[in-house]
């Protein structure tokens, strides 16, 4: 009986120094659970990369929309600045200058309304390009904590403790929600800056238009 005891632990001792020995992607094939845990993962990591990407392109687009609303605000300004001291220059010894200037309210409600328009369009853009960077953000980190539970599986094998590896990846992701849930939001933002400049750039362009039509 002992020498049958004996037999049976040598012959466990030498099945698990036998596994220990066989490589770890060998006994992940040979295990049901694991393999379809590691295809699973891997699909999960192939879509989290396409996501990856298709929002990478999509800030790239949102930001170079907003430079070309910066460009298109101060073109336009520039424009219509150049284009009423031009006429305002030609028509300031004849007759029509007092007439130019009762009518100074339409070139200035045309820039005006075209001014808020298009620092609406710049607010609405760089909100999206918010939007944008927190999902990048959040599914660059998914991404690498389920890269990290991959390698791991492939390193260990049989040997990877499936409840507390996929439970330590949970909670991975809960402290991340927690920690930026308790985040303080600042107080001012470079959108709302921009904002603000192009606003008063705005006004200022809206004395200019009235100054060089009326004097």
């Amino acid at each position: 009986m002992a020498d049958a005891t004996g037999a049976l632990v040598v012959s466990a001792a030498a099945a698990a120094e036998e596994r220990r020995k066989e490589h770890p992607l060998s006994q992940i094939a040979a295990s049901g659970t694991h393999r379809l845990l590691l295809k699973q993962w891997l699909k999960e990591e192939d879509l989290l990369a396409r996501r990856v990407a298709l929002r990478e392109a999509r800030l790239d687009g949102a930001r170079k929309e907003i430079a070309f609303l910066y460009c298109a605000f101060f073109a336009f300004h520039a424009a219509s600045v150049l284009l009423l001291f031009l006429s305002s220059a030609s028509a300031a010894a004849s007759p029509g200058a007092a007439k130019a200037c009762r009518r100074s309210w339409i070139p200035c409600l045309v820039s005006l309304l075209s001014s808020l328009a298009m620092i609406w369009a710049l607010r609405y853009k760089c909100d999206t390009e918010a939007v944008l960077k927190r999902l990048l953000a959040r599914e660059r980190e998914d991404a690498m904590l389920l890269g990290k539970c991959v390698a791991e599986l492939k390193r260990k094998g049989l040997d990877f403790d499936l409840l507390k590896e996929v439970d330590a990846l949970r909670r991975a992701k809960s402290l991340r929600v927690e920690a930026k849930g308790g985040e303080k939001a600042r107080r001012w933002q470079a959108r709302d800056l921009a904002v603000f400049a192009l606003s008063g750039a705005a006004c200022g362009v809206l004395v200019l238009t009235r100054s060089l039509l009326c004097n």
